[in-house]
């Protein structure tokens, strides 16, 4: 029997099938606001056959949202295909973290997430530099408390609103230049988007570790974290699938309503 781990955002859909504490297969697909409870509950039918899985397979489900319309939908897909009631992370839900900040219910559940599960696997003091729709950076007390962050804007959303805002400048690949002095439009704005973007992260990386202490671990995770790790030597670990471990680890904490009916 297998667990099943969803983390809704707002660009993509991450899912992935634990067997025990192994992820055995795991699917990003695009966030789509349109598509109705049956269209993604065919979909995933489609993915878990692919994997060699069946519905009957999935015994549970946990799940974080940063789109409240999907939460409900995804809710209904799972109730309705898998006869599941899902484990949403949210006000009330165990998650083993304690949260320092002004108001608890502000914060994401995924950045949540990230924060049981970077400290589960790596300790603290941390910085999670999360790469998705927007860049958030979160800090871990050496005890594995939630203290708070920051949110920058997406590398993607930041190189949409340089193209979207000017009239001469082309859509490019995100991809490392050659050399930061650019030659030509295209390469001067690789140099400008991407590695911008990598000092970017490293001047902030380095004011938490100002505040957290030298002893800081930085993690890396999102859908960029692979493309953007390589050009620099800020992170101690390049997670991509710790908000599905995050996942995994908060089911545990709270194996009850979310077994099969």
């Amino acid at each position: 029997m297998a667990l099943l781990c969803v983390d809704i955002g707002n660009t993509n859909i991450v899912l992935g099938v634990y067997d025990g504490e192994a992820l055995s297969t795991h699917w990003r697909i695009m966030t789509d606001y349109h598509r109705m409870p049956d269209e993604y509950g065919l979909l995933l039918l489609q993915m878990l056959n692919y994997a060699g899985k069946r519905a009957d397979d999935i015994h549970a489900v946990c799940m974080c949202s940063v789109v409240p319309p999907l939460t409900g939908i995804f809710s209904e897909m799972f109730e309705r295909y898998l006869h599941i009631s899902p484990l949403v992370v949210s006000a009330g839900v165990r998650t083993g973290v304690r949260i320092r900040v002004d108001n608890p219910r502000e914060v994401g559940a995924d950045r949540i997430v990230n924060a049981a599960a970077g400290f589960r696997k790596y300790g603290g003091p941390a910085c999670i530099v999360d790469f998705g729709t927007a860049t958030t950076f979160d800090a871990i007390s050496e005890e594995g408390d939630y203290l708070g962050g920051a949110i920058a804007p997406g590398l993607e959303s930041a190189l949409e609103a340089l193209v979207m805002r000017t009239a001469q400048l082309p859509r490019i690949d995100l991809s490392q230049p050659p050399k930061i002095i650019g030659t030509n439009t295209v390469e001067s704005m690789r140099s400008g988007v991407f590695m911008g973007y990598v000092s970017l992260v490293e001047g902030m990386v380095e004011r938490f570790r100002q505040e957290l202490g030298p002893a800081m671990r930085t993690i890396a995770t999102g859908g960029l974290a692979a493309r953007l790790a390589p050009a620099t030597k800020v992170f101690d670990v390049v997670d991509p699938w710790l908000t599905l471990d995050g996942l995994r680890l908060i089911w545990e904490l709270n194996q009850k309503e979310t077994a099969r009916k």
